[in-house]
């Protein structure tokens, strides 16, 4: 194997992983381990538990409006498809990768509705992995599409 098909291997073994963590990370939120969910930092109140539902709604509408725009481009790796284009239109006129975002907002609203440490460290988890995809989609976004750092200065979100 040559130097620059193991490079090409790496970096496509490295998504995988990224996108396999992210869906466990997100499966974890629905998975109730008994000892790590008991321990609250604060106790959980209705001005909370409001917050965090309103977070968790209005995150969920924005991931169903990305989807929409996004239509046959969407996919669950930081590459783009071959035969994608650049969606610059509808929610993506206003932020740039929202469906991450959304992820994010609606991890946050579960842990505000919970206050435990486990919720915080999945936040947390799922954090690092949106910010190591986003920065690898916009390598690719870069390298594929010519005017898309015009768009990345325009939507800085």
């Amino acid at each position: 194997m040559s130097k620059y098909n193991l490079t090409d291997f790496l970096k496509a073994f490295y998504e995988k992983v990224l996108v396999i963590l992210q869906f466990c990370i997100i499966s974890l939120h629905f998975v109730q381990f008994h000892f790590f969910t008991k321990k609250e930092i604060l106790q959980v109140d209705f001005i909370f538990n409001l917050l965090g539902y309103l977070i968790i709604i209005i995150a969920s509408f924005i991931l169903l409006l990305a989807i929409k725009d996004l239509g046959s481009n969407l996919s669950p790796f930081p590459k783009p498809k071959d035969n994608g284009t650049l969606i610059t239109r509808g929610i993506y006129s206003y932020v740039r990768h929202p469906m991450y975002y959304s992820l994010i907002g609606i991890s946050f609203g579960i842990f505000l509705t919970r206050l435990t440490f486990y919720y915080l460290f999945l936040t947390i988890c799922i954090i690092f992995i949106i910010k190591l995809k986003i920065y690898l989609e916009d390598q690719y976004l870069g390298k594929k599409y010519r005017n898309y750092s015009l768009y990345k200065n325009k939507v800085q979100y």
